[in-house]
């Protein structure tokens, strides 16, 4: 036998769902990433732009992609065409300051599958998460979606 190392396990392997954060704003990456670990999620990686949360989710296919709409080199939305497309599993959960309910409409017809409001993470997050990993749709209170 002898003293071989023990190989880590994915954290798709032990049942943990895997997270990839996009955020241009460390500080908020962060903060992000504390609230998931908190909630028993995995953070396999991070992203500052949307090539690279592009490149992610590709070489991860996570489970759930925490999105900005605001970001440089690729925004979120044309980020989320592509994620959606190359790791179709994938379901994208969009955080951002942006609070346009036709954005908002358009985001959910495009095939995200929920958005939260910045301001609203506190209160709002843990459910949303666990709504979207559900295959439940999210939305941040205060947004009339219907359309006129």
């Amino acid at each position: 036998m002898g003293n071989r190392p023990v190989p880590k396990l994915e954290a798709a392997q032990v049942g943990k769902k895997t997270v990839v954060i996009v955020d241009d704003f460390a500080p908020f990456r962060r903060l992000l990433r504390s609230k998931l670990e908190v909630n028993g999620l995995q953070t396999v990686a991070e992203a500052s732009d949307g090539l690279e949360a592009v490149a992610k989710a590709a070489e991860l296919q996570p489970d759930l992609v925490l999105l900005d709409i605001g970001l440089p080199k690729l925004n979120g939305i044309k980020a989320a065409a592509q994620i959606h497309s190359i790791a179709p599993q994938s379901k994208i959960l969009f955080v951002s300051l942006d609070s346009d309910p036709e954005i908002v409409r358009s985001l959910l017809r495009d095939g995200a599958w929920g958005y939260v409001r910045k301001s609203e993470i506190n209160r709002e997050l843990e459910n949303a998460i666990e709504a979207v990993l559900q295959g439940e749709r999210f939305v941040s209170a205060g947004f009339c979606l219907a359309e006129a």
